[in-house]
């Protein structure tokens, strides 16, 4: 027989949904049990190495997913640890602009609006941007929405080199802001002095990013109501007979065999995982599934169209250690050619010679070396638009299976011409630009949408499944539209709104 574990709230996902989840419910008396795949990522000479996190994939699941389109396996880039994706993340966390809440016209499309407004939301950005110390300042970024607090933390100081560089787009006409970052700036020895590699695509040897491990998971943990379980994969939920209710969670845990009980459940596992689960929860009131008796669990699968460029001046050096400080958002909704959206740009963590060496093989060590150290690096964002023949389904043996077409790309293609333009007026003579496909997954989202309408969406605004009184998701599969921001702040606050509504149950 199978071991049995149970609490009266199962949250399954231990990153930046479920840890804020876990969070939010630290002192409302529930027993909570945060159930996560991976365990907690080491503290090692490892997490700096660009050639163990890039070239080797050391932080990387060994799992493959199959690409439909090109029918060939591929290595995703998830991270499963204690604190999921944020262990790598870039530490930027933006709010969604107020356009973003509403239906938006773009070159390709309309991208759909929100079951919910941005004051519903507010709130709870404002929570999130204090859970997790974000440094920013208010009043500079014309997309800006409307804020009932300012930033926790005065933003983090440009380098001169970026300094030097939003002086030169002011002058353009550009209106370049402060990122928001989520970096404990000179609280734990993080500062310009400290050798490290920018936060960007690195997990944090020091403690000075703040990540849903160190922000949330930590500090629930404290509570006595609230417990952890490693080394637990989740394969499939069961409900109760007539199919109202979730009942049990089945779960291997190192090797093990486990079913964990509960009164609550909540999907928490990202835009593949958390689909996954429901489509393999097949049971006789459930035939395709639980919560996709209308088939749309897995579908409009959203990458956002992303890309990195990187401008070099062969007669400077940059000299850059904390390059990630500045945003440019003035072709966010419109550029001086154009009335449609076209994205965001943000600087990258420093690129170096050894970080690209790992793509770039075939080109020499120095050369490679001479272009970083003389680099300013961006990366790129714009819309992808949700498209239900772009889903994730289970193929043969139960394989995980990825059907994705990008879209809207003729938009990127133009704030690419758009960066590439501001970095030449800018003395920037060379410019190199990398596109990014399937595997570049960090930003995925929408294969469980919120919607009003139980036949082309999953679940409601709340988070709760269609038809199903008390399973619930608190991921990036919730979006019903990638928009061109990073998604981590958003699902955190849907996360913490999520938690007082669990609370009061």
């Amino acid at each position: 027989m199978p071991r049995e574990v149970a609490a009266d709230i199962v949250i399954l996902g231990a990153g930046p949904g479920g840890g804020a989840l876990a969070y939010a419910l630290k002192d409302s008396g529930a027993e909570v049990l945060l159930v996560e795949r991976g365990g907690f990522l080491p503290v090692e000479p490892a997490n700096w190495d660009a050639e163990a996190v890039f070239g080797q994939g050391r932080y990387k699941t060994s799992e493959h997913w199959f690409d439909t389109a090109r029918g060939a396996a591929y290595q995703p880039g998830n991270h499963y640890w204690v604190g999921g994706q944020t262990k790598m993340y870039g530490a930027n966390l933006q709010r969604l602009r107020l356009e973003d809440f509403d239906a938006l016209e773009h070159r390709d499309g309309t991208a759909p609006a929100w079951p919910l407004r941005y004051d519903e939301i507010e709130p709870f950005y404002t929570e999130a941007e204090a859970l997790f110390a974000v440094r920013g300042a208010a009043g500079i970024d014309p997309t800006e929405p409307p804020r009932s607090a300012p930033f926790p933390h005065l933003p983090i100081p440009h380098e001169p080199a970026i300094e030097a560089l939003v002086e030169t787009l002011t002058k353009q006409g550009l209106r370049p802001h402060p990122l928001e970052m989520a970096i404990h700036w000179n609280d734990s020895g993080c500062n310009p002095e400290v050798p490290c590699t920018g936060c960007d695509g690195f997990p944090c040897m020091a403690g000075g990013k703040a990540d849903a491990e160190t922000q949330c998971i930590g500090p629930a943990l404290a509570s006595p109501t609230v417990r952890l379980m490693t080394h637990t994969q989740v394969e499939r939920l069961h409900a109760t007979p007539g199919g109202r209710r979730v009942q049990a969670a089945e779960a291997v845990h190192r090797g093990e065999r486990l079913t964990i009980k509960g009164s609550q459940f909540v999907l928490a596992c990202g835009a593949v995982n958390s689909p996954v689960v429901l489509l393999r929860s097949q049971e006789a009131s459930w035939p395709a599934g639980l919560g996709n008796r209308h088939d749309q669990v897995g579908r409009c699968y959203m990458l956002q169209n992303q890309s990195a460029l990187m401008a070099v001046d062969p007669r400077r050096r940059t000299a850059l250690t904390m390059q990630k400080t500045v945003g440019v958002h003035d072709f966010l909704f419109s550029t001086p050619d154009a009335a449609y959206p076209a994205g965001a740009l943000q600087t990258l963590g420093k690129l170096t010679g050894s970080m690209l060496q790992t793509d770039k093989r075939f080109l020499p060590a120095w050369l490679l070396k001479i272009l970083a150290e003389r680099s300013i690096d961006w990366w790129m964002t714009s819309e992808e638009l949700p498209d239900p023949d772009n889903r994730v389904r289970l193929g043969t043996g139960g394989r995980i299976e990825i059907t994705w077409k990008p879209n809207n790309e003729a938009a990127h293609d133009h704030l690419v011409t758009q960066a590439k333009r501001m970095m030449r007026k800018a003395g920037y003579p060379l410019i190199f630009h990398k596109r990014f496909g399937i595997a570049a997954n960090a930003h995925q989202c929408g294969t469980l949408r919120m919607g009003t309408d139980p036949a082309s969406s999953v679940c409601d605004a709340g988070g709760k499944v269609h038809g199903l009184e008390n399973l619930y998701v608190a991921d990036a599969s919730l979006f019903p539209s990638s928009t061109a921001m990073a998604p981590t702040l958003t699902l955190v606050a849907l996360s913490l709104r999520l938690g007082r509504l669990l609370a009061g149950a």
